[in-house]
C-alpha cells in the first residue's frame, strides 16, 4: 500500500497511469470493427439508441427505437440524401405504420395490411466488423421478421445493405423482400433500361414498363430516352406517379445539389418478380421520392429467411446539365464502374 500511495504521488507515474487507465477503458468499450469503419451509439433527432457508423468519409444512422430503418446516409457533415419527415422523428410506439423516412424493407406485392405493418417498437441490433444488424421483433399481424444487415466499406464511399424477411408463422407464405429508398425532395432520379437493340435485328421483347392506375405518362416530372427513365421530384406538386420496369443490372441513381446516391442489385429474368415482373419501381409526389428495388417472389416456409442485396454509392461533384442521353452517359457511366454489381 505504501509503494503504490508513493507511486501515485508522482505527477508523471500519476499521469501515466490515468493514460494506461483511459487507454484500457477505450479499449474495453471500442467496438469489434474493422480499423477503419467505427460504430458509435448515439441520438439523432430525439431518438436516444441510434447507431451511426462511419469509415471517415460517409456516415449512416440506423434506428434503434424504430425500425429497422436507416434514417441518414451521407458524406460526414453532409447534406442527409435521404427524407426526413422531421414531425415524426424521435417518436415511437405509433399505432399505425409511420412514413418517417430513410430506407426500409417491406414485403411485396403490396398490401394495405401486412406491407403497412407498424415499425414503431425497438429492434435488436448487433454490431458487426463493418455495421450493425438491425432486427424487428415479430409483427404480430403477419409473423414476419424484418431484419436489415449495414456493411460498410473500409474506405471511400460506398456500403452494402442485407435487407432479409423471416417467416416465422405456422404456414407458407410466398413474397419478395422490397428495398424502399424515400429520397430528400428536390432531386432527380435516374434509371437505365436494359441495353438497347435495334429493328429487325432485335424482335423479341426485353422488358416490361409497368403502369399503376395514377400513372399518367403526360406529366412533366417524367423524361424518357432511349437509354433511361427519369423522374423529378417536385415539391409543388402533389399528384402520385410511379413506374415499374424489369432489368438484369437493377440500378437508380437520385442526383440532388451536385451528390449523386447510387444503389444497385441483380436480379434473375429465370425468376418471377411482382407486379407484372419489375425489379425496379419509383414513386413520387410533393414530399419526397422512393427508389424501390425487389427481389424475387420466394415461398418462404415457416423458419425460413429471404434476403435482398443492394450496394450503395455517393459521389460528389456530379454535374448533370441537361439531363440528355449524352450528358447522362457522360456522368453516370463512369459512376456506375465503381458500383458492385455482384451479390
Amino acid at each position: 500500500m505504501k509503494a503504490a500511495s508513493w507511486f501515485l504521488q508522482k505527477p508523471l507515474a500519476a499521469r501515466l497511469l490515468r493514460n494506461l487507465m483511459t487507454l484500457a477503458l477505450a479499449l474495453s468499450c471500442r467496438t469489434p470493427n474493422h480499423a477503419g469503419v467505427r460504430v458509435e451509439k448515439t441520438e439523432y433527432k430525439g431518438w436516444k439508441n441510434c447507431y451511426r457508423i462511419t469509415n471517415g468519409e460517409i456516415e449512416a444512422i440506423v434506428t434503434g427505437d424504430v425500425g429497422p430503418r436507416v434514417i441518414r446516409f451521407a458524406f460526414v457533415g453532409g447534406q442527409n440524401l435521404f427524407k426526413e419527415f422531421a414531425d415524426q422523428l424521435g417518436k415511437s410506439g405509433e399505432e399505425k405504420f409511420q412514413l418517417r423516412g430513410g430506407h426500409r424493407v417491406w414485403k411485396a406485392p403490396e398490401d394495405p395490411v401486412a406491407s403497412w405493418a407498424p415499425d414503431n417498437v425497438a429492434v435488436e441490433i448487433q454490431i458487426t466488423p463493418t455495421g450493425v444488424i438491425a432486427r424487428e421483433p415479430v409483427e404480430p399481424l403477419t409473423k414476419l421478421e424484418k431484419e436489415m444487415e449495414v456493411r460498410m466499406a473500409e474506405s471511400g464511399a460506398r456500403m452494402t445493405v442485407i435487407n432479409r424477411i423471416s417467416n416465422r408463422g405456422l404456414f407458407p407464405l410466398r413474397f419478395s423482400a422490397w428495398a424502399l429508398t424515400m429520397m430528400a425532395p428536390g432531386g432527380v432520379a435516374v434509371s437505365g433500361f436494359p441495353p438497347r437493340g435495334k429493328h429487325p435485328i432485335n424482335l423479341e421483347a426485353t422488358n416490361p414498363l409497368v403502369m399503376w392506375a395514377y400513372t399518367n405518362l403526360a406529366d412533366p416530372r417524367w423524361k424518357f430516352t432511349k437509354k433511361y427513365l427519369m423522374l423529378r421530384q417536385d415539391p409543388h406538386n402533389a399528384d402520385a406517379q410511379k413506374l415499374g420496369m424489369f432489368n438484369p443490372d437493377t440500378w437508380a441513381a437520385y442526383l440532388l445539389n451536385g451528390e449523386a446516391f447510387v444503389k444497385r442489385t441483380k436480379a434473375d429474368p429465370a425468376k418471377t418478380y411482382s407486379d407484372f415482373g419489375c425489379s425496379f419501381e419509383t414513386f413520387t409526389n410533393n414530399e419526397f421520392l422512393e427508389i424501390e428495388t425487389l427481389g424475387p417472389m420466394t415461398e418462404v416456409q415457416p423458419g425460413q429467411t429471404v434476403e435482398h442485396i443492394e450496394h450503395w454509392a455517393l459521389f460528389r461533384d456530379v454535374k448533370a446539365n441537361s439531363l440528355t442521353e449524352e450528358d447522362l452517359d457522360r456522368v453516370l457511366v463512369p459512376l456506375l464502374k465503381t458500383v458492385p454489381t455482384d451479390q
